[in-house]
């Protein structure tokens, strides 16, 4: 099997070459594409201008209009749009009409790019509320679940790395000599998993060295739809990172994971 670390360094040269910029001197808005895809399998797009010592960041509305057009608008009263203004909070984003913005500085650019695209891709998965028989996305129902086995939990847990970038978790649960941190995936591949396994080795060291704790974590994998991938569950395991299958939620070996703390 191809090493891990080989793995994930071929996402950061992925990442690299497959992120294109592009000045327009008649807006001095600069246009970043991102490798990643949105809702019609086009690449995403943010926008960069500087302005005095800041650096606002912009989606030129695209995210919310985008959503609009399949059927999942945000833009009305709803558990659709309080989910997106719990996502644009945890990001520390501003709404402005359907606009999503975010103001930074050439300090903190690495981190604040990261939230904004890290804040689009959530949003980007409110599209699966346009479905009349769906109540909540992935990350709801693992939220029930846990309330369901009377866990104690911290939501939306950010952690800093030892890059010095900062990571969101869904949930951390934390015990007397150990601590867990948790993330949901209503679908995984080769891009998301080598996300996860980045920031999950970059947090590891320092929660353990700030916490005296041994700290473990825990992806859940939405099963539902489609069969995991052995190769994606055998990378978690090399890396030390406990899963948990959806449709095996309920096993006593899963529960015990989750009660480990």
């Amino acid at each position: 099997m191809t090493s891990i670390n080989s793995l994930i360094n071929d996402y950061y040269n992925w990442l690299k070459n497959k992120t294109f910029v592009q000045s327009d001197e008649n807006t001095d808005w600069t246009a970043i594409q991102t490798p990643f895809l949105g809702l019609y399998n086009d690449v995403i797009e943010m926008y960069a201008k500087k302005s005095g010592n800041k650096i606002i960041l912009s989606d030129n509305g695209e995210t919310f209009n985008n959503l609009d057009l399949v059927g999942a608008s945000l833009n009305r009263a709803g558990d659709r749009r309080s989910i997106a203004e719990r996502i644009l909070l945890n990001y520390g984003i501003q709404l402005l009409g359907n606009e999503l913005v975010l103001e930074t500085t050439e300090q903190n650019f690495p981190q604040k790019k990261h939230n904004f695209l890290s804040a689009i891709l959530e949003l980007n998965d409110l599209y699966v509320l346009s479905k009349s028989n769906v109540a909540s996305i992935f990350k709801e129902d693992v939220r029930t679940y846990l309330d369901s086995q009377n866990i104690i939990y911290t939501p939306n847990f950010i952690s800093k790395g030892s890059t010095g970038l900062e990571f969101t978790f869904d949930f951390q649960i934390a015990g007397k000599n150990t601590e867990l941190v948790i993330k949901s995936f209503n679908t995984i591949n080769r891009q998301t998993l080598s996300s996860f396994l980045f920031s999950w080795e970059d947090i590891k060291p320092i929660r353990e060295r700030v916490s005296k704790k041994s700290v473990t974590a825990i992806a859940v994998l939405n099963d539902e739809e489609k069969p995991i991938r052995s190769e994606y569950l055998d990378a978690l395991n090399s890396k030390g990172a406990n899963y948990i299958v959806w449709s095996e939620r309920n096993s006593e070996i899963n529960l015990i994971k989750l009660k480990a703390a």
